[in-house]
């Protein structure tokens, strides 16, 4: 019997892995000339994002990685309006300003009853604090020319712990930052110094409520305070900006007597984001003003080419609308009552992290009680193994946990951080203290890494002898940083 075999060209009799569209390379840095199925293209895509973390493991991220289902659903039967088209999409648009007036009156706004609050939703924390910054940037140049004085060197003042986004900001809109440096033990800005530090060219303090590095938050009110002294005194009326990107949606739940918002004078718009512990997936902030009068009018574009009149502050135009309507999901479901007890398991499931991690007798703790759900800690002993090689060993078991430097003048500590996120569990706490023991006494089985990539194996004894502690931690860090910029470098990072 002759046995014969058809030809085809249908690749939809192959299996997936048959076909040859994921046993050739695609073109990565150019578009191919021809189409493929949408199978292919959709698995060749999935099989390389398994290669990704498991971002409910990054203790990196401040970023919410899960929400409920429902919530998902509404997401997804909005992914496709833009926002920007308000006349279009006009509940969209009222779902916006619902959700500003909610921020405003929980960060306590001065507003009547009936009154509106003023506020946007922006991009995220980042767009946010530029829109912030640009208001009080030409508030105080409108105010220096009515005064027929210079207007054309803006500085603004904030701690050395600042988020990137305010240097952003420093340089792109040309506006000079003074920068308060930070100590060892003191890892926030000092009000103090902070207020000694204003000038007549300053266009507002900014005041960090959770800080990135430590999860601390500012001492607001003491600013305040000293500003409004140093105003009287010098008629100058710098104003406060509170970036509470990360503590704005924890404070008024977890520490309501707490006087960090609008019920101070001086605080004339606040920052938050809703992706963080506003409990909603990456891609929307919030800014919000005190009175319309803190939002100069010429900063705001009327245009009406979509329908009709609609007001515009944002750096960018087009903008989806499905994270505005997760975040009024989010405030109608959880409400106060909620989010209070969100925030609560968080700080509880921070605690015991803390506990898990002082018994095992090797980490200072750097991070304070009160703040945002963090815990950031340092090694007791550097002599033979440091922060970076942890965190790398880490990873073998999935965590994402970070190591960093701290700004100036506190660059000779490293820490270690986990961010303790609404879907991060008891059982996970424990399990990451579990693996930290494992990793701690892995490396205290081994000579040390880092002092092999920089030759400096002896450093335990007669290295001490010759430098100071911190001079030696900081030839640590600089060794080490090199090794992991030139790794990145073989793995062809972009």
């Amino acid at each position: 019997m002759v046995l014969t075999k058809t030809a085809t060209n249908d690749e939809s009799v192959c299996t997936m892995f048959g076909s040859r569209y994921v046993r050739t390379t695609l073109p990565k840095y150019e578009i191919g000339e021809n189409s493929i199925p949408k199978d292919a293209a959709f698995q060749i895509i999935k099989d390389e994002l398994m290669l990704d973390g498991n971002p409910r493991l990054n203790l990196a991220s401040f970023v919410t990685t899960w929400m409920e289902p429902e919530c998902d659903k509404l997401i997804m039967d909005s992914i496709n309006k833009n926002y920007v088209d308000m006349d279009e999409y006009p509940v969209t648009t009222e779902f916006q300003n619902r959700c500003v007036n909610i921020i405003a009156r929980l960060f306590n706004a001065p507003l009547k009853e009936s009154e509106t609050a003023v506020g946007v939703g922006t991009v995220g924390s980042s767009e946010a604090i530029m829109l912030a910054g640009l208001a009080f940037k030409r508030k105080w140049q409108n105010r220096r020319k009515a005064e027929g004085k210079p207007y054309d060197k803006p500085n603004i003042v904030t701690g050395a712990n600042v988020q990137v986004c305010w240097e952003k900001f420093a340089r792109y809109f040309e506006v000079e930052l003074k920068e308060v440096k930070l100590s060892e033990g003191y890892y926030v800005m000092d009000p103090d110094k902070a207020a000694e530090m204003v000038d007549e060219n300053t266009i507002c303090v900014a005041a960090i409520l959770g800080s990135t590095l430590n999860g601390e938050f500012e001492d607001v009110k003491r600013l305040n305070d000293l500003l409004v002294k140093k105003n009287e005194e010098t008629g100058w009326n710098t104003p406060i900006h509170v970036d509470a990107a990360s503590g704005g949606f924890i404070a008024p739940f977890i520490y309501p007597e707490l006087e960090w918002d609008f019920r101070l004078p001086l605080v004339k718009s606040i920052n938050v984001s809703g992706h963080k512990y506003g409990l909603v997936y990456a891609g929307i902030g919030w800014v919000v003003w005190r009175a319309s009068e803190d939002l100069p009018e010429e900063l705001i574009f009327h245009i009406n080419y979509l329908g009709s009149d609609q007001p515009t502050f944002t750096l960018n135009f087009s903008k989806g609308s499905s994270q505005i309507i997760a975040q009024y999901y989010q405030l109608i479901r959880l409400g106060f009552e909620g989010y209070k007890n969100v925030m609560e398991n968080c700080i509880e499931n921070m605690v015991i992290l803390k506990e898990g991690i002082e018994k095992t007798e090797r980490f200072n703790i750097v991070s304070k009680d009160q703040g945002v759900p963090v815990v950031a800690f340092s090694l007791k002993d550097h002599s033979f193994h440091n922060e970076f090689e942890i965190s790398e060993m880490l990873r073998r078991f999935g965590w994402i946990v970070p190591a960093y430097t701290m700004p100036a003048d506190a660059q000779h500590i490293t820490v270690l951080r986990v961010v303790i996120r609404e879907d991060f569990s008891r059982t996970l706490a424990e399990r990451l203290v579990v693996d930290i023991v494992k990793v701690l006494h892995e490396l205290d089985t081994l000579p040390s890494k880092i002092s092999k990539k920089m030759g400096i194996e002896g450093i335990a004894d007669n290295v001490k002898e010759k430098k100071m502690e911190k001079e030696v931690l900081m030839e640590v860090i600089v060794g080490w940083r090199k090794f992991v910029k030139d790794r990145k470098k073989m793995n062809g990072v972009c």
